[in-house]
C-alpha cells in the first residue's frame, strides 16, 4: 500500500467497482465503503485524504449507489478541485462535479437569478481594492497602497463571518481582532464600499455567496430544485471553512445528512481570514450518528520527520489539540532532523544555502527543495544567499524582495539622496550611513517600531526594516561605505536574483506552503518573536503559530532542517531564543518523557541548546539576566534570572500542568497554593525544565524541604510524566 503522490502520469482506469479499491489501506478502505450517512474523516498530513475521498466518490458512482451527476464535491481552491476532478477521471467517474465554493455557487446564481430577480447578473468585481479605495475617499480617509490592502482584507473578513457595517467595531472588539485602521472608520468605509457597489451593480466574490444564500433561504423552490439535483456532498479541507460557506452547506443538505467531511483541526491555519475549525470539531456533536474514520498512516514523511510532528503537537492546548491526530510513518527510517544554532541571520542564510547546494551535489533535485520562514520580509537574506552559491530560486506565494513595491519605491528614494549628497536636507543631521538610510526610509513607512498588529502595513514595514539592517551590516562590512555605494551594491543584488530559473529551490512563507510537500525542507528564523510571531498575544493566536509550525514539518518527507540565530547581525548581541515549541524536542532543551514526541538522545547533527541556569545557588555577587547580562535587583526577576522584559522561553503547557497540580496539592494540604510554590517560582520551573534534583534545587524558591517533599512530583512534570502520590506538610519559603 503506498501514497497517491507519486502515481504514473497516465494510470490505468479500474476495470469494476471493486477494482477501484485495491490499493487502499484499510482505513482508506473504511472511508470509501462509507457511502451513507454523514461521514466525519479526520485526516493527518500526508495520510491520503485526497485518495481515500476521490476513491469513495468513484466506487460509489462505479457500484450505481451514487449517480455522478448527484455529487458535488467543494474544496477551497482552484488547484485543489482540479486535482479532484483529474483523479476522479482516471478512477471512471469523470461526470461528478469537483468545484470550489464560490465556482459551485457562481454556478448556480447565474443560473437562478433571471428567475428570481430578473436580467442578467450583476458584474463580478474582479478587484475589489479600487471600489474600496473610492469608498475610502468619500470617507474622507486617506490609505495607503498597504492599508487598502489591509483594509479590503477586513471587508472580506466581515463578509465571510456575516458581520454587517453597523456590527463590525463590536464584533471585532468580541473577536479581540487587529484591526488595521479605527473599527468605526472601517465601518465607515465599508457601508460606503456595499453603497457603491450597489449603484454600479456590481458585487463581488464574498457576494456570490451571500446572495446564493439568500435566495436559497427565500425561495424555497430554487433550494428544492438544487436539493434534487444534488443528493450526496464532499467537503475537503472542512477545518478552513467559514461561517458563511457552511450556512451555504446547510442550505444545500436541508434535512439531510448525506455529507462526508474531511479535515484535520491541526491544520487551521487561516482564522485571520474567518477560517475556524469549530464546524470539524462540532460535526459529531451535530450529527451524533456520524460515521468517523481517522486516517494516521502517514506516506509521505520518514519516522524521524513524523516523530517531530507529533511531539509540536504532543504540547499543544486548546479544542484542536484535544483532537490532534498520532501519525504512524509508513516509511523506510531516514536521517533525523537537524537542527542548526547560528550566531547571526547571515550566517543563518549562507549555512542554508551551503547545505542545499550539498544536497543538490548529491542527488536531490532543487525542485524538491524549500526553505520556509514566518513573513515574507525574511526572503531577501535567502534570496542573496542561494544566488551568491549559484543555487537556483523561485519564490512562491510573494513578489521577488527587490521587486515589491515599497522596496522599488525605497531603492529610488535612495538613489535621489544618493545623487543630491550633501544638498539633501533629510541628511542634514545624519552621521553615518545607516542613519543617513533610516532618515531616507523615514519618508516611506520606516519607524524605530514596528506597527502594531499584521497585514500589509506591517509587511511593508519588514521590508523597510530589511533595508535599513542591511545598511547596518554593508557599513559594518564596509566602513567609509557612501549611499552611492550602498545603491550600487542594492542594484547588483537585484540583478543577481533577476536570473531566469525553470528548477529551483522553493522560497515560501508557511502559510504558502500550505497543501505542498518537498523531499528537503529547510525551517528558517525560529526565534522567540518569529515563531510565534510577536502579534500573536492570545493563547489562541499562540497555538495557531504552533500549528504552523507542525505544518511546515509535515511538509518534508526525508530532510528536515530547522535553524535559528542568536543575533540579528555579525557581531550582535546573542539575546534570541528558539521557539517555545521545539522545548523538549531538539536535542538539549530537556524531556518531554517517553510517548510525548521527544527525540531521544539523537541530535541529528544539529547543535545542543544552551541550557539557562542549573546546578547549586551560589550567587554571592551581583545577579545577572541570563538572556542580557544586565544585573538584577527586583525579586521576582532574581527567581526568573531574567530581567522581566527579556523574551521567556516558557514551556507554557508544563507551566499550566505544575499549577493544576499545585492546585491539588494546595487542596490536599488545605493551604493556599502559594504555599505550595509561588507563580514565579513555577514560570522560573517551566521555562529552565529541571531534570535533576540539583538542577531543581538551583532555582530560587526551591529549599531542600520543598525538594525533599515536592521534587519528585515536580521532575515527573518536566519530563511529561503524572507525578506520584506526595505527602506532608509544606514549608515556608525561603
Amino acid at each position: 500500500m503506498t501514497a497517491a503522490t507519486h502515481s504514473t502520469l497516465f494510470p490505468q482506469v479500474p476495470e469494476s467497482a471493486d477494482a477501484v479499491l485495491d490499493g487502499l489501506d484499510p482505513e482508506q478502505r473504511e472511508v470509501a465503503l462509507a457511502l451513507h450517512g454523514p461521514v466525519c474523516v479526520l485526516a493527518g498530513a500526508g495520510t491520503g485524504k485526497t485518495r481515500a475521498i476521490t476513491h469513495r466518490i468513484a466506487y460509489g458512482v462505479r457500484a450505481g449507489i451514487l449517480q455522478s451527476g448527484s455529487v458535488l464535491a467543494v474544496t477551497f481552491t482552484n488547484r485543489a478541485a482540479g486535482e479532484m476532478r483529474g483523479r476522479l477521471r482516471q478512477l471512471g467517474a469523470g461526470g461528478v462535479q469537483a468545484r470550489t465554493f464560490h465556482s459551485a455557487a457562481l454556478r448556480q446564481l447565474q443560473y437562478f437569478w433571471p428567475k428570481v430577480v430578473g436580467g442578467d447578473l450583476p458584474r463580478l468585481l474582479e478587484r475589489k481594492v479600487q471600489l474600496v479605495a473610492e469608498a475610502a475617499a468619500r470617507c474622507r480617509v486617506r490609505l495607503d497602497r498597504n492599508e487598502l490592502r489591509d483594509v479590503t482584507g477586513e471587508i472580506e473578513w466581515a463578509k465571510v463571518t456575516q458581520t454587517v457595517p453597523a456590527d463590525y467595531p463590536a464584533v471585532v472588539a468580541k473577536s479581540v481582532r487587529e484591526a488595521p485602521r479605527d473599527p468605526a472608520e472601517i465601518s465607515q468605509i465599508y457601508a460606503t464600499y456595499e453603497q457603491l457597489k450597489r449603484d454600479r451593480s456590481v458585487i463581488d466574490f464574498e457576494d456570490v455567496l451571500l446572495l446564493t444564500v439568500g435566495i436559497l433561504q427565500d425561495r424555497h423552490d430554487i433550494a428544492d430544485q438544487i436539493r434534487r439535483q444534488y443528493q450526496h456532498f464532499v467537503v475537503d479541507e472542512y477545518q478552513d471553512v467559514s461561517p458563511l460557506q457552511q450556512r451555504l452547506l446547510d442550505l444545500w443538505l436541508g434535512d439531510r445528512d448525506s455529507l462526508c467531511v474531511v479535515g484535520d483541526a491541526s491544520q487551521t491555519i487561516y482564522s485571520f481570514t474567518g477560517a475556524t475549525p469549530d464546524h470539524l470539531l462540532n460535526f459529531r456533536t451535530r450529527h451524533p450518528h456520524a460515521t468517523v474514520v481517522k486516517l494516521v498512516r502517514d506516506y509521505r514523511s520518514t519516522p524521524q520527520v513524523v516523530h517531530l510532528a507529533n511531539g509540536l503537537l504532543s504540547q499543544a492546548r486548546g479544542r484542536a489539540a484535544e483532537h490532534r491526530l498520532e501519525l504512524i510513518s509508513q516509511r523506510d527510517p531516514g536521517p533525523e532532523p537537524a537542527y542548526t544554532e547560528y550566531a547571526d541571520e547571515p550566517a543563518e542564510a549562507e549555512g542554508t544555502a551551503r547545505r542545499i547546494r550539498d544536497l543538490i551535489a548529491a542527488g536531490v533535485p532543487a525542485g524538491e527543495i524549500a526553505v520556509l520562514y514566518r513573513i515574507n520580509a525574511q526572503s531577501e537574506v535567502y534570496e542573496q544567499a542561494l544566488a551568491d552559491a549559484g543555487v537556483p530560486y523561485q519564490l512562491r506565494g510573494a513578489e521577488r524582495f527587490f521587486e515589491r513595491q515599497e522596496v522599488r519605491e525605497a531603492g529610488i528614494a535612495l538613489r535621489g539622496a544618493a545623487r543630491a549628497g550633501g544638498n539633501d536636507s533629510l541628511l542634514d543631521d545624519a552621521e553615518d550611513l545607516p542613519s543617513q538610510v533610516r532618515a531616507v526610509l523615514s519618508t516611506k513607512g520606516w519607524t524605530t517600531d514596528p506597527p502594531a498588529g499584521s497585514g500589509a502595513v506591517r509587511d511593508r514595514w519588514e521590508s523597510l526594516a530589511a533595508l535599513v539592517r542591511l545598511a547596518e551590516d554593508f557599513a559594518r562590512a564596509r566602513p567609509g561605505a557612501t549611499l552611492s555605494d550602498l545603491v550600487a551594491e542594492l542594484d547588483e543584488r537585484a540583478a543577481a536574483q533577476h536570473a531566469p530559473t525553470v528548477q529551483g529551490v522553493t522560497l515560501a512563507s508557511l502559510h504558502a506552503a500550505k497543501g505542498l510537500e518537498w523531499d528537503a525542507v529547510f525551517l528558517v528564523g525560529l526565534t522567540e518573536g518569529m515563531m510565534p510571531i510577536t502579534y500573536a498575544k492570545t493563547d489562541e493566536q499562540v497555538e495557531e503559530e504552533r500549528r504552523l509550525l507542525y505544518v511546515g514539518v509535515t511538509r518534508a518527507r526525508l530532510h528536515l532542517a530547522l535553524s535559528w540565530a542568536l543575533s540579528r547581525s555579525p557581531g550582535g548581541r546573542p539575546s534570541r531564543r528558539p521557539t517555545r515549541f521545539l522545548k523538549g524536542l531538539r536535542p538539549g532543551s530537556g524531556a518531554l518523557g517517553a510517548g510525548a514526541g521527544g527525540l531521544g538522545g539523537s541530535s541529528g547533527g544539529g547543535s545542543v541548546d544552551r541550557a539557562a541556569g542549573g546546578g547549586r545557588r551560589k550567587h554571592r555577587g551581583p545577579v545577572r539576566c541570563r538572556v542580557c547580562g544586565a544585573t538584577l535587583t527586583e525579586a521576582g526577576e532574581m527567581k526568573l534570572m531574567r530581567c522581566e522584559d527579556c523574551p521567556s522561553d516558557m514551556d507554557e503547557a508544563l507551566y499550566e500542568r505544575l499549577r493544576d497540580w499545585r492546585g491539588d496539592r494546595a487542596r490536599e494540604l488545605g493551604q493556599p497554593a502559594y504555599c505550595v510554590f509561588t507563580d514565579k517560582t513555577l514560570m522560573a520551573i517551566a521555562e529552565r525544565v529541571p531534570t535533576t534534583g540539583g538542577e531543581l534545587a538551583g532555582i530560587a524558591g526551591v529549599g531542600a524541604r520543598k525538594l525533599d517533599r515536592f521534587g519528585a512530583d515536580v521532575l515527573a512534570l518536566c519530563a511529561g510524566e503524572e507525578p506520584g502520590e506526595g505527602c506532608g506538610g509544606v514549608d515556608e519559603e525561603t
